[in-house]
């Protein structure tokens, strides 16, 4: 963006040169008379002239969107454009933080009506307490300064992020497979080709046992019934191989977690988003109790403003927050147990939201983009660890969206 406001200037600054040219009005063309003979007509403009003015007016025109643009950006990096065209900063009377303690943010927090699930309403109470002083981490990862106005520009600006990078970024905890983007824990091709041959032997030696042991009318029908589970294996890999895919899955064990370990890594995945969607300034939408796990899962607007609830496409400021919730999941669950097993609904939502996305996204910065949130989410969580580890015992005890919003806020 800096880059941008020095090239604005810059052209300005030779277009003001440009602009500066006059034409000279004694410039006289030759106009050929009746006679032949050829005068001076000092009223007829020459072709060079006329393309000169022609360029210069281009020249002015760009100036002009040059300068309109120039005031732009630099309005939105906190920049004022003086009528001398110097640029100065502007200042934003920052409110000092309050450090209220927990019952005193709660019983702030208790005004804001959660429950509507209101996207405009929420935003704009916790707003309000954040110029005010009373709050200060509500849309502290996006904001650049110490109140909700003080700039337009989100401070989450996405960048390309490798799995080397990541790694090495969050001390090796981090990787393709523990985020489970390494496609190590996958049903791959050979599983099920090493699967088909199992079924196709094991039926062949069932049905030559059947003929050798059992009376012959008998051995023959098991013959003919161990012949068919080959074909009926491979028609349900035709149609439906999700079927045979979550076979081998539960034949690996993967699922048989302990119900108390399990339901703690769920508070953790969930305190994870709570705490990071809070940062990124998304209002909640919904904060339900699953009757499955017994533990509250919370649920964001895909942005915060009114205008963009009204909309279904979705800006590349909101793809980067999104971004960084819906990772923010499953990189708790890493830093607790070194790899994630609860975060592919969260991969799912985050792939509907780069189609909903103005732009199209590719699928290189795609995997940019899932690496990157990874990684600032990861940075968030780990600045904020107190916080967060109050909010995964919140969330075991399933306390309520008051309560939790003051254990971040409040003091102690």
């Amino acid at each position: 963006m800096t880059s941008k406001v020095f090239i604005s200037g810059t052209v300005l600054s030779l277009l003001a040169l440009a602009s500066g040219f006059n034409l000279p009005s004694t410039h006289r063309a030759i106009a050929t008379t009746t006679s032949g003979s050829r005068v001076a007509n000092p009223r007829s403009p020459s072709s060079s002239q006329l393309f000169m003015s022609s360029e210069v007016e281009k020249l002015r025109a760009a100036a002009a969107k040059a300068r309109e643009e120039y005031e732009r950006l630099s309005k939105e990096m906190g920049k004022e454009i003086s009528p001398s065209g110097t640029m100065t900063a502007t200042t934003t009377a920052a409110t000092p933080k309050k450090n209220l303690s927990f019952n005193d943010v709660q019983a702030l927090a208790k005004s804001i009506d959660f429950n509507s699930g209101d996207a405009t309403s929420q935003s704009s109470a916790l707003d309000n307490l954040v110029n005010s002083g009373d709050f200060s981490l509500w849309k502290s990862a996006i904001r650049r300064g110490p109140t909700t106005t003080s700039s337009s520009m989100s401070f989450l600006v996405p960048f390309p992020v490798t799995l080397q990078t990541l790694e090495k970024r969050t001390d090796g905890k981090i990787t393709g497979p523990s985020l489970g983007i390494g496609g190590e824990g996958d049903v791959k091709f050979e599983d099920f080709r090493d699967l088909t041959v199992v079924v196709v032997l094991g039926s062949t030696l069932l049905g030559i046992l059947s003929l050798a042991v059992l009376p012959p009318n008998i051995g023959a029908t098991f013959t003919y019934l161990f012949a068919l589970i080959p074909v009926g294996f491979i028609g349900i890999g035709s149609v439906a191989p999700g079927i045979i895919a979550g076979a081998i899955t539960a034949a690996r064990g993967k699922g048989s977690e302990d119900a108390e370990l399990k339901r703690e890594r769920i508070c953790r995945h969930e305190a994870g988003h709570f705490l990071c969607g809070y940062m990124c300034g998304l209002p909640v939408k919904s904060y339900e109790i699953n009757s499955d796990t017994g533990v509250a899962c919370v649920e964001f607007h895909t942005t915060g403003s009114a205008a963009g609830q009204q909309q279904q496409s979705l800006s590349e400021e909101d793809i980067a927050t999104l971004s960084v919730v819906a990772m923010s999941g499953s990189v708790a669950e890493i830093m607790a147990y070194d790899k994630a097993s609860g975060g592919e609904n969260d991969l799912l939502e985050l792939q509907n939201s780069f189609r909903k996305c103005k732009t199209f996204i590719g699928a290189a910065k795609q995997q940019d983009l899932t690496r990157w949130g990874a990684l600032t989410s990861y940075s968030l969580i780990k600045s904020n660890m107190s916080k967060y580890e109050g909010l995964v015992n919140a969330f075991k005890d399933n306390k309520s969206l008051a309560e939790c919003v003051s254990i971040i806020e409040g003091t102690a």
